[in-house]
């Protein structure tokens, strides 16, 4: 007898005094993210037949499950929409921010599932809203049934660029940020800059640092468009109220788009833990908890990379005049490049020992070479950490920095 024999492809069989079986197995992965001006205008149609996967006939029906501040503002003009094309929608509108997003909102979402009575292969959820809403309507829908699909429709500009084109779902647990989630593609993420128009300031400049995290690892070009266009596309709030303004927030959003999907394609599980989109996200998710409700999410990321620019420079890879730039920059995005946070003994040293656990052992730290490149260390000493942390503070104190303010905080949620 042979010792081992193999089956089907992927199946192999050793005998042995106990036998033993391999399975090997491939899950193809498909998903799509598609520009949508005006997605919700009754006569669009592109949330019905822009992509096959996720088409909507007459006659359907679905659940939305949306952002309630985004039901304030939009919700008249969705179900509009819905209701003009024959679907047939049950609402559920729910508060999305960092504060709530805890086991509990999605076990809220499942509830609405379940009674719903999906079918969950022919009825994908649809998500309408900020970033937290999309991860825990991704985390509900990955665990219903072992995998139902889902929709996901950004309305503020971190879901467009980053939130809404990956592949990870999660809600906070203890003090880890993120602690709970699943790898679970949307079958399409519909982008459509309309929803920015009743965004504030702040949310978009939260939007802006995930823009800029990409632009500082990946593009010097994109970090130029930033330079000369985003306080005006703040301003604009991403309408393109002229030709150039339509222009440069096209360009700023594909190209934050794309250079995020180049990443993650060929490593959207993560087999691979020295990630580039990881920039920002090192000290990032600890300052972030600790500091609630005083940062929002991008702003924590804003904090990590003026502390990681900061590293750049005193290694020898960033230059005096880009570190400069870079600073400069993210005060003109109103961006904070300080919490006192950070302040509190051992918080950098911690948050680095939390990431060196969560990959597997090492720092694999992204930090930036010049503008648009980066490589990664793992020999970051406190001593150094220290020493940047007071150049930081020294580099702040210059600029003046006083924000973020809570004007716009309240309420606001992640909406749109």
């Amino acid at each position: 007898m042979h010792n081992s024999a193999s089956y089907t492809d992927g199946l192999t069989r050793r005998h042995s005094a106990s036998p033993t079986w391999t399975v090997e197995a491939v899950k193809q992965v498909r998903y799509h993210v598609v520009e949508a001006a005006g997605l919700f205008d009754t006569d669009s149609t592109l949330l019905l037949t822009g992509c096959a996967d996720a088409a909507l006939r007459p006659g359907d029906r679905r659940l939305v499950v949306i952002d309630s501040t985004v039901q304030e503002l939009h919700g008249e003009r969705i179900t509009r929409y819905f209701d003009h094309h024959g679907i047939a929608v049950t609402l559920l509108p729910v508060r999305a921010d960092e504060s709530v997003k805890r086991w509990s909102l999605v076990t809220d979402v499942v509830d609405a599932m379940n009674d719903f009575g999906i079918d969950r292969r022919r009825e994908p959820v649809i998500a309408i809203g900020g970033g937290v809403l999309l991860d825990v309507v991704g985390l509900a829908a990955s665990l219903y049934r072992r995998g139902t699909p889902y929709i996901r429709i950004p309305t503020t500009l971190v879901g467009l660029v980053d939130a809404g084109v990956g592949v990870k779902t999660g809600v906070n647990y203890g003090q880890g940020k993120n602690r709970l989630g699943t790898y679970a593609p949307a079958v399409a993420t519909f982008v459509d800059r309309s929803f920015l128009s009743t965004l504030d300031a702040r949310h978009l400049s939260n939007g802006l640092a995930e823009i800029l995290k990409v632009a500082l690892v990946k593009s010097a070009e994109l970090f130029d468009l930033l330079e000369d266009f985003g306080p005006l596309l703040i301003e604009d709030r991403f309408q393109g109220s002229t030709p150039a303004l339509e222009t440069a927030a096209r360009r700023v959003v594909s190209e934050a788009i794309h250079l995020m999907l180049e990443e993650l394609q060929p490593n959207l599980w993560e087999q691979c833990l020295e990630r580039c989109v990881d920039y920002g996200h090192t000290f990032s998710p600890t300052i972030e908890m600790e500091a609630l409700p005083e940062l929002l999410h991008g702003e924590a990321v804003a904090v990590d990379m003026a502390l990681t620019t900061v590293m750049g420079r005193m290694r020898g890879d960033v230059t005096e005049h880009q570190s400069q730039r870079v600073l400069a920059l993210m005060d003109r995005l109103r961006l904070p490049l300080w919490t006192d946070v950070l302040a509190r003994p051992g918080i950098l040293d911690g948050a680095l020992a939390d990431t060196v656990r969560h990959r597997d052992g090492q720092q694999r730290l992204p930090l930036p070479v010049g503008i648009g490149h980066h490589r990664f260390v793992n020999d970051v000493t406190p001593e150094e950490l220290d020493t940047a942390l007071k150049e930081l503070d020294t580099a702040r104190r210059r600029t003046g920095q006083n924000f973020p303010s809570d004007a716009g905080l309240v309420g606001a949620g992640e909406a749109a």
